[in-house]
């Protein structure tokens, strides 16, 4: 029995597929991506590439990059209204505020100027 091809495992194909996303969109692939705008950009500067070409490789590298969100994006809005707006769970009420307790008032009002003005006794 060829252990590539053991059902509990999974199987080759789904493993190279993975493999070969995760080569096409891993860390490798935004390496040669940066590389490859930096190099159409400096020939762009320079006056060797087409702005029409360097466009369609900076949408090519976009697309390639973001085909996970933009699927996910269509399937969303494929499914979206038939299957309703997605509830969201309410937050509780705030507490109440806190009052502060109420000071028995004296009989003579304060003065909040009592001995500010009065020199110190030695």
């Amino acid at each position: 029995m060829n252990p590539d091809f053991d059902s509990s495992r999974g199987s080759a194909v789904a493993a190279a597929v993975n493999w070969l996303q995760a080569t096409l969109l891993g860390t490798f692939a935004s390496a040669v991506a940066v590389v490859v705008i930096g190099a159409f950009g400096l020939l762009l500067f320079l006056g060797h590439v087409p702005r029409r070409r360097a466009i369609e490789v900076l949408l090519g590298c976009f697309i390639l990059f973001g085909a996970s969100s933009i699927a996910s994006g269509v399937m969303r809005a494929l499914d979206g209204p038939a299957n309703g707006p997605e509830t969201v769970a309410a937050l509780p009420p705030p507490p109440p505020p806190i009052e502060p307790p109420v000071q028995a008032r004296s009989a003579q009002p304060e003065n909040p100027y009592a001995g500010a003005a009065v020199p110190p006794r030695h």
